[in-house]
C-alpha cells in the first residue's frame, strides 16, 4: 500500500509554484529596476518632442523643465517653451487619469499667460481599439485649441456650442471623452497658480 498521501503532493506542488513565482517576481523586478532609468528617459523624450505640437511656434530645444508643487501638494514636471526667436510660446503640462479601459497620458499647451488651451497630445492609451483610441485622432485633438483654460471644458454628443467650452465626443466612446476632458480640467486647476508663481 503507498503510504503518500493526497496532502503530501498538494504541499509539494504548493512549494513549486511558491518557489517559480519568486523565481519569476524576482526576475521582472530585476528588469525593472536594470530598465526603469531607460523607460523614464524615453518618456521625457517623447514628451519633449510632443511639445511643438501642442505649443504652436515652440521648439523643443528651447524648452526647459520645471518641476513645481501642485495644489494637491504633489510635485508636478511642466516645460516651459520658447519660439526659435526666444520669445515665451507657452507652458505644456504633463497629465494623467483613468479613462474607459485604462490610464490616458496627456500633454497639455497653455499659452504664456496661462487663458488658453493651445493644444492636446496623447502620449499613452489603451483604451478600446476603433472606439475609445480615436481619443488620439487629430480631429478630437484639434477641438481642444483655442478653449479658454479659465473654465471648465465640457462634452457633449451634438454639435458642440461655438463660443463655449465643449468638445464632441468621440461617437461609441463619451467615457474616453469625458476621461480626457476631465484630466485636462484638473490638470489645469492643479497647476495655474503654482506657474504663475514661477
Amino acid at each position: 500500500m503507498d503510504s503518500k498521501t493526497p496532502e503530501s503532493g498538494y504541499l509539494r506542488q504548493a512549494w513549486l509554484v511558491i518557489l517559480l513565482g519568486l523565481v519569476y517576481g524576482g526576475a521582472l523586478a530585476g528588469v525593472q529596476t536594470s530598465l526603469g532609468p531607460r523607460i523614464e528617459a524615453n518618456r521625457r523624450a517623447e514628451t519633449l518632442r510632443a511639445v511643438p505640437g501642442v505649443l504652436p511656434g515652440a521648439e523643443a530645444a528651447q524648452t526647459t523643465e520645471h518641476t513645481i508643487v501642485g495644489l494637491d501638494g504633489r510635485p508636478a514636471r511642466v516645460y516651459r517653451a520658447h519660439t526659435p526667436e526666444g520669445t515665451p510660446a507657452g507652458w505644456a503640462l504633463p497629465a494623467s487619469g483613468l479613462g474607459f479601459a485604462d490610464r490616458i497620458d496627456l500633454l497639455v499647451g497653455l499659452d504664456p499667460a496661462l487663458n488658453t488651451i493651445t493644444g492636446i497630445y496623447v502620449l499613452d492609451q489603451r483604451e478600446t481599439p476603433g472606439l475609445g483610441n480615436f481619443i488620439a485622432a487629430e480631429e478630437f485633438r484639434g477641438q481642444f485649441q483655442g478653449k479658454s483654460a479659465a473654465a471648465p471644458l465640457r462634452v457633449v454628443k451634438d454639435a458642440p456650442a461655438a463660443d463655449g467650452n465643449e468638445i464632441r465626443a468621440v461617437t461609441g466612446a463619451t467615457m474616453s471623452s469625458e476621461s480626457v476632458a476631465h484630466i485636462i480640467n484638473a490638470a489645469i486647476e492643479n497647476l495655474r497658480e503654482p506657474l504663475r508663481e514661477l
